[in-house]
């Protein structure tokens, strides 16, 4: 092979630093090589990024293969003792151009493949621009970058470091790049979203970024958040829902759990009665909006009971994308240190609550029947409508908008009578 090639796993954070990691890379010279940026949200992300090191070793016997992202800043030394592996950045230094201009020679020891510093000493994110997102036709804008939450089940803190917020002329500055390269819609990421601006002067909230956005780069025609904590949803992020076209109806939410004691051993800051009662206030301010959410089946201590109204919470919450992990005990985190479920009915459980998942996705497709949307085409012949509901679009031309009408589903994709060209 020749070039970089980047592999990554994860989070939408991760797409977007890939491609600041590859710009880097090929700034320093760097060739024949493999960057593989990896996810430590659970055991299986690790276990995930590990095999695909070793296929890409067997694939490409002569490359470079540097490993970094959050798994490679909290699991460094189990990266670098693979004879495929020749060096190990930290989430850092894989941002910066000098570190791929001094990597390790082959043969070195695990010791010497490491590059990896203390996430908790960065104190600020440096803007990053990037010209496209590989692969995408809606563009990824890093915001916020860390956490200062501590989470019991969550390594993420520790290989992001605490909450640091891109300053609001550089988000400006990157998206409207990229709407001039040609993107549609703008997709704000990072690890703690609604954190946003807390450690900048004026405290600016990620409701008035995203207002500010909206109005200083009009050709934005649609504007997404990657995921957020409701607690923290604030008055300017609540008028958008209300009143921007723009601002596209769809949230993601950390919601985690639906009892209330389960909620407290996670650290987490919502109640259940907080989390039905916002998205009730949302549906109230935006009806057709859809909600996703994370949620974890089979936490330390979970009862049946206390499971049983976690699947109650996605019911009342009408969770359209629900997204079930399954505990996955994290080394160095209080859960981990927890009384342990049986990993068959944490898997049980799991496999129980996708099963809601999909009857609740059903159901919301079953609701845009007959309805008119606006759709985004993709590169794999699919398309989003504005309340991210996935559309048959085999065919049609990617990167453009288009009216249609939901004619019927196939229980996974929305099928379409195309109307029109939507208005540019």
């Amino acid at each position: 092979m020749s070039g970089v090639e980047v592999i990554t796993f994860g989070c939408r954070l991760n797409t977007y630093e890939s491609e600041v990691m590859r710009a880097k890379a090929e700034k320093a010279g760097l060739n024949n090589a493999i960057l593989v940026n990896t996810c430590a949200v659970t055991g299986e992300a690790v276990r995930q990024a590990r095999q695909a090191i070793r296929r890409a070793r067997r694939d490409n016997p002569h490359a470079r293969i540097i490993v970094t992202g959050c798994a490679a800043q909290t699991e460094k030394e189990i990266f670098a003792e693979m004879a495929e592996v020749d060096a190990v950045l930290g989430n850092e230094e894989k941002l910066k151009s000098a570190s791929y201009r001094s990597l390790p020679d082959f043969g070195v020891s695990a010791e010497e493949k490491l590059r990896v510093n203390d996430i908790m000493s960065v104190r600020a994110t440096a803007p990053q621009m990037v010209k496209h997102i590989d692969g995408h036709v809606r563009a990824f804008v890093q915001v916020q970058n860390g956490c200062d939450h501590r989470c019991t089940f969550c390594i993420i803190p520790y290989g992001r470091g605490n909450s640091r917020s891109v300053p609001m002329g550089a988000v400006v500055d990157q998206a409207r790049r990229l709407v001039e390269g040609g993107y549609r819609e703008i997709v704000l990421t990072g690890v703690d979203a609604t954190s946003y601006g807390a450690d900048l002067p004026g405290a600016p909230t990620l409701g008035l970024l995203a207002k500010t956005l909206l109005k200083q780069v009009p050709d934005i025609l649609r504007l997404r958040l990657s995921s957020i904590d409701s607690i923290e949803a604030d008055r300017h992020l609540l008028d958008l829902i209300a009143d921007e076209p723009r601002f596209m109806p769809h949230l993601h939410l950390s919601l985690q759990h639906g009892d209330d004691l389960i909620l407290k051993r996670m650290k987490r800051r919502h109640s259940s009665a907080e989390a039905r009662a916002f998205c009730d206030a949302v549906r109230g301010l935006r009806p057709g909006i859809s909600f996703g959410a994370d949620m974890i089946a089979g936490f330390p201590t979970e009862t049946e009971a206390m499971f049983d109204n976690a699947v109650r919470l996605a019911e009342d919450c009408g969770i359209a994308h629900l997204h079930v992990f399954p505990y996955s005990p994290r080394p160095g985190t209080p859960a981990a240190r927890m009384p342990q479920l049986d990993r068959a009915l944490v898997k049980e459980r799991a496999a129980r609550l996708r099963a809601k998942g999909a009857e609740l996705y059903a159901a919301h497709l079953d609701r845009m029947l007959g309805s008119e949307q606006t759709i985004l085409i993709e590169m794999n012949g699919l398309a989003h409508t504005e309340n991210f509901t996935l559309v048959d679009a085999a065919g049609l031309e990617p990167r453009t908008l288009i009216a249609v009408e939901i004619t019927g589903h196939n229980g996974k994709h929305l099928t379409i009578e195309r109307k029109q060209m939507a208005a540019a």
